[in-house]
């Protein structure tokens, strides 16, 4: 059973492997990023956040797109965390099972403008989350499940 989705361009540290991780309750973490399942140095750094009592799994959109559609994550209380919003549309476009996307992080850059004190999105970022929410889909901001929840269509 999928528990979380959440965006985070640091994928895996405190937050996620902590506090996340036990407060929805999973036992295996889905790193679903194309660059960390083809680059053995950061599956290294993945492997190394990982929670004690947990399981790792890494592996690009597409093979977790496949793995999630065919019922191999089924057996898994799962949180997947991607790097990116792009990421996480595909993940919800190309799957049945996500009705909520948390943001955690996304970088600030040039073309981006700050909705939050950690979410930084580019035009693009917006349409499609905008897209995401017209499709019935909870947007929230939140970096640690403690907080507040900020719903991204009161910011946008």
């Amino acid at each position: 059973m999928i528990k979380g989705l959440r965006v985070d361009h640091r994928l895996l540290h405190g937050q996620v492997a902590v506090a996340w991780f036990n407060t929805v309750r999973a036992n295996t973490i889905l790193i679903a990023n194309d660059d960390v399942a083809a680059n053995e140095m950061r599956k290294k750094i993945m492997r190394m956040a990982k929670p004690a009592n947990g399981k790792l799994v890494m592996k690009s959109i597409d093979d977790s797109i496949q793995a999630i559609n065919q019922g191999v994550t089924d057996k898994y209380d799962m949180f997947v965390v991607v790097e990116t919003i792009e990421d996480a549309y595909r993940l919800i476009n190309e799957t049945d099972v996500f009705k909520s996307l948390n943001l955690g992080g996304t970088r600030p850059t040039d073309e981006t403008r700050s909705i939050s004190k950690t979410i930084n999105i580019t035009p693009e970022d917006e349409k499609l989350l905008d897209e995401l929410v017209d499709q019935g889909v909870e947007v929230e901001i939140r970096q640690l499940p403690s907080e507040t929840k900020i719903i991204y269509k009161d910011v946008r």
